[in-house]
């Protein structure tokens, strides 16, 4: 199971928010480069990395930043956030990115998402943010009338190799992962695509929790605030959650982001 720090970009820095609320931001620094080099310094298989200004705008806002990210570390980047167009996904991956990651446009245009598989195949994610129960757009400030059941099962069927689910009111609250929605979650993706859970971890217990559910398909999690206010060590987290350690395909640039690929030997 990969820990994935999440580097969330607002106004040049990073921050965090608590339950995807843009009033409550939490600034942890004004140097994402250097929190990147930190985090695969401390054994990060790869980085999420998330427009938030772009996710709320529509458009994105961090672009020359996120590149010299993807440029600066030796592991996969993958990143999201106001990512609506076929020529902005073009973009981001000349920039370095490994994989880029749709939310709203996904959710709202079935044939946005299967021009860019036909366009970019393994490289392109798609983003289930949930909030009450509804699927959460437009940087989560905003509820559609879509179940995540729904959008799941139209996401397979349409060959999207990756998920990344967030549980929005846990996000940066620490309270712990909701592992009965996850087991819910994976049963639906049956083992069809790479699945990366994300809101709530606050410590090693959490992570060793949820790696209980890698055999029903878990890829992977995004963690936040807990690494960044000390409470998981990420050294630690990637030891106890890697029965071999870090793969070459999770940690090579150039790998996809596939279940396939994040998987293999």
């Amino acid at each position: 199971m990969l820990i994935v720090p999440a580097i969330d970009l607002k106004k040049g820095r990073v921050v965090r928010l608590v339950r995807g609320d843009f009033s409550q931001e939490i600034v942890f620094s004004e140097d994402p480069l250097a929190v990147a080099r930190q985090w695969v310094e401390s054994g990060a298989p790869r980085l999420h990395v998330v427009d938030l200004d772009g996710a709320l705008t529509g458009s994105p806002r961090h672009l020359e930043t996120i590149a010299k990210i993807a440029k600066s570390v030796p592991v996969p980047v993958q990143t999201g956030g106001g990512i609506r167009s076929v020529p902005a996904i073009a973009k981001y991956l000349e920039a370095g990115v490994a994989q880029v990651i749709l939310g709203t446009k996904a959710c709202l245009d079935e044939s946005f998402v299967t021009r860019a598989l036909k366009a970019h195949g393994a490289k392109i994610a798609v983003a289930v943010d949930v909030k009450d129960g509804r699927v959460a757009i437009e940087g989560w400030v905003r509820k559609e009338w879509m179940k995540p059941e729904a959008l799941i099962r139209r996401l397979i069927q349409q060959g999207v190799s990756t998920i990344i689910y967030t549980d929005t009111t846990r996000d940066g609250t620490m309270g712990g992962p909701s592992v009965d929605l996850l087991k819910q979650v994976l049963g639906i993706i049956g083992g069809q695509a790479g699945f990366f859970a994300s809101g709530g971890v606050s410590s090693l217990e959490d992570l060793k929790m949820l790696k209980g559910l890698e055999s029903a398909g878990l890829t992977g999690v995004v963690v936040g605030r807990a690494l960044y206010e000390g409470r998981l060590d990420l050294k630690e987290a990637v030891k106890a959650c890697s029965l071999k350690g870090s793969s070459p395909a999770s940690t090579s640039k150039t790998a996809g982001l596939s279940k396939e690929s994040a998987s293999s030997p």
